[in-house]
Order: structure tokens, then C-alpha cells, then sequence
């Protein structure tokens, strides 16, 4: 391992990772006519691992997730429909907000989690066709398993 290698690994180590245990639930999202749950666990030597199924017009998807540390440092690591792992940095983070991005991917480029008590808000961001877009999950905490009414 080169020198600059072995201080870096050393530097990653020796940083704190900002505490994003406010993510940690059961998160559901009602609106639009779909319904939106998003599963977090509370973070483990460092790992959060999520998970989130959106039922809509009678279809079903799924996204496996986890954040945690990776060579780039702590990451938002994305596999939607069981596609191979994309990975998004932290770039930003305060006491109830994260920012991950990844400029190279197609779309999104970031992801943004933001908590106000019960509410957990989900966007992401990016463009298609040279057009900027995003979409947004607005979720409220819920007890596990809890399904929008119908």
C-alpha cells in the first residue's frame, strides 16, 4: 500500500460518521394513489439497511438499499428492482438532513433525506434529456407492516 493509500485509509477510519439514526422506521407514503413503504434499520457498526416497496396501479416494485462506509466513504448504496448496486456519496449531512450524489449516474445524481418529526421527506434529483427532474416521497412514521387505507 502506497504511502498516500495507507493516510487515507487511516484518515477514513479516524473520521466520525455523521449519525444518521433519525432515518431508522418504518416510513409509509399514501399519496398519488400508490402506496410507498420504506424500511430502515437503526445503523449497526456503521450500516443501515433498507428496503422499500411501491404498490401502484395494481404493480409492485422494490428496492433494496443499505448506507454505509465504502472506499468513496459513507454511501447510500441504491439497487432498485435487484439491479446491480449504484452508489451515491454523502456529500452533505446535518442533524436531520443527508445528501448523497453521484454525478456519473444517469438519474438520479443526488438523493435527499430530510426528518421533521414524524415525517421523513425522500427526493431525487437529476436530469433526463438536458431536462432537470426530480420526484419526492413525503412519509410519515407508521407502525411496521401498516398499509394505506383503502
Amino acid at each position: 500500500m502506497t504511502t498516500a493509500a495507507l493516510v487515507a485509509a487511516v484518515l477514513m477510519q479516524a473520521a466520525p460518521s455523521p449519525d444518521l439514526s433519525w432515518v431508522a422506521g418504518y416510513w409509509l407514503d399514501c399519496s398519488g394513489g400508490r402506496e410507498v413503504s420504506e424500511t430502515w434499520s437503526d445503523p449497526r457498526a456503521g450500516l443501515s439497511v433498507g428496503h422499500a416497496v411501491t404498490v401502484s396501479g395494481g404493480e409492485v416494485a422494490f428496492e433494496m438499499s443499505h448506507i454505509g462506509p465504502t472506499p468513496q466513504g459513507l454511501a447510500y448504496v441504491a439497487q432498485p428492482g435487484g439491479a446491480p448496486p449504484t452508489a451515491f456519496v454523502l456529500a452533505e449531512s446535518g442533524p436531520a438532513r443527508a445528501v448523497f450524489a453521484n454525478p456519473d449516474n444517469d438519474f438520479p445524481t443526488r438523493i435527499i433525506y430530510e426528518r421533521a418529526g414524524d415525517r421523513l421527506s425522500a427526493r431525487i434529483e437529476g436530469e433526463i434529456g438536458g431536462q432537470a427532474r426530480s420526484m419526492t416521497w413525503e412519509f410519515t412514521a407508521a407502525p411496521l407492516n401498516t398499509r394505506c387505507p383503502t
